[in-house]
């Protein structure tokens, strides 16, 4: 199933993003001050990339799963609930950084743990969405639902890397020397 695949991709490719901010946050968080552009550039694909693929994914595979297996309900309305909370709390990183990068006065200790918070939390989604989602979609889906999927969604994980680099060298260059963490 390569739409599985790509899926699998993603969510290494969303790995590596979150090893890099965690990598950001623990030099905050022994007093140092890290490259906030970066944490910015970051922060910025994560909103990017969870209007343009997460938001599709989820709609796309809470409607369909809902009419294959409607047992299904209590999981995808628990994740929706999960990256809505999870989606809020990156808009208000986003916002302290936009404070940070203005040199107005925000306090590191709480942003540093905010942070932390988000981090557990994105990867704690991950780990459902591995877990719970993506065992639904390889039961429930046949060829034509998977089809669906990969029409709803926006370009493979390979070109959006490639998008990135162009975009983001900096940040680029941090993500490929990055190791490939469990989630």
């Amino acid at each position: 199933m390569p739409m599985l695949k790509q899926l699998r991709q993603d969510h290494a490719n969303m790995a590596r993003m979150l090893h890099v901010l965690q990598l950001k946050q623990k030099s905050l968080a022994a007093g140092e001050r890290p490259n906030f552009q970066l944490v910015r550039e970051v922060v910025d694909y994560i909103l990017d990339y969870q209007e343009g693929f997460t938001q599709p994914l989820e709609k796309v595979c809470t409607e369909r799963l809902k009419e294959l297996d409607p047992s299904s309900v209590e999981v995808t309305e628990r994740l929706s609930k999960d990256y809505r909370a999870l989606q809020s709390r990156l808009k208000q990183l986003s916002n302290d950084l936009d404070m940070i990068l203005m040199d107005a006065v925000v306090p590191m200790d709480r942003f540093a743990e905010d942070l932390k918070a988000y981090l557990e939390a994105h990867r704690a989604y991950l780990r459902d969405e591995r877990e719970l989602l993506f065992p639904l979609i390889r039961e429930n889906f046949n060829d034509q639902d998977l089809d669906a999927l990969a029409a709803a969604l926006p370009e493979g994980a390979q070109a959006q890397m490639e998008r990135l680099q162009e975009a983001y060298p900096e940040l680029y260059a941090e993500l490929r020397d990055a190791p490939e963490p469990l989630t």
